[in-house]
């Protein structure tokens, strides 16, 4: 994993350089599952493989996409096959942009508690989870907003978030690192990975939109490739994570609207959604 290229200029934020382009047939950094310390595993999925057809072609994970449901419950089962063994099952969220945290029993939803939304993902509504359970194996679905995986192998403790622009402007990831704390993980000794998401090149967003957020997250404006305000999610989040003392994050670079193995809402509008998985190994 490597971080993303960056160019520095002034008050405005970063200015990025021209794109590369998409990038097809790769071998990507977050391809097949990685370590995060000893005892601790994470994986990005893409889009390659899988049942689904149509704009969701692919492993899309999403039943709240418009997807066939029967598709998106095959490419589950694809997932959790690919991170055994161990996990028994999959943990998703109703991701709503919001900073909610919730603990995730490995046993399983508390009755009521994981009903599906309106649009079909099941879950508590929340946007961030953390588990002590080597049960359950945590999923966050993306498709352009940053999935974050952290972990604190000595207190057998992982967590996931979903960091979009409101959640970064919101705090969803340092309020993670709060709930795995209190939990009795020590900011020092957790790792962190951010896994693909669109780049600050790409990330256009209308200026007073932007400074708000530049507001909330400091260190997140930028320029983007076409000279206008954007957002950098990446450098945002990494600058949460350095004032909270989390010093180990490691980076999955892609660029979602750059990388055609990679579903992108901005690139496509309708699409799948991919996954940032992470999971305690026995």
């Amino acid at each position: 994993m490597r971080e993303g290229q960056r160019a520095a200029t002034g008050a405005a934020g970063r200015r990025w350089p021209a794109s590369r382009g998409t990038r097809a047939g790769a071998s990507p950094p977050g391809t097949g599952a990685f370590a995060l310390g000893s005892g601790a595993r994470g994986l990005f999925t893409g889009r390659p493989g899988g049942c689904s057809a149509g704009p969701f072609a692919g492993l899309n994970l999403s039943a709240a996409v418009g997807d066939d449901p029967a598709a998106v419950r095959r490419n589950r089962d694809l997932v959790l096959d690919q991170v055994a063994p161990g996990p028994a099952w999959l943990a998703w969220l109703r991701q709503v942009h919001g900073a909610r945290v919730v603990y995730v029993p490995g046993g399983g939803w508390p009755p009521g508690s994981a009903r599906a939304g309106p649009g079909g993902d099941g879950g508590p509504p929340a946007d961030a989870m953390f588990t002590d359970s080597p049960e359950v194996a945590l999923g966050i679905l993306v498709a352009d907003c940053a999935p974050v995986l952290l972990a604190d192998p000595a207190a057998r403790l992982v967590g996931a978030a979903h960091a979009g622009r409101a959640g970064l402007a919101l705090g969803v990831v340092p309020e993670l690192v709060a709930a795995m704390t209190a939990a009795g993980a020590q900011p020092g000794r957790i790792r962190a990975v951010i896994g693909p998401a669109i780049c600050g090149g790409c990330y256009e967003l209308p200026a007073a939109l932007a400074a708000r957020v530049s507001a909330a997250a400091p260190g997140s404006a930028c320029v983007t490739r076409r000279g206008t305000p954007g957002v950098d999610l990446r450098a945002g989040l990494r600058a949460q994570l350095r004032r909270l003392g989390v010093r180990r994050v490691s980076d999955d670079a892609r660029c979602t609207a750059e990388s055609a193995e990679l579903f992108s809402y901005r690139r496509d509008g309708t699409t799948g959604r991919f996954a940032g998985l992470i999971w305690l190994t026995a």
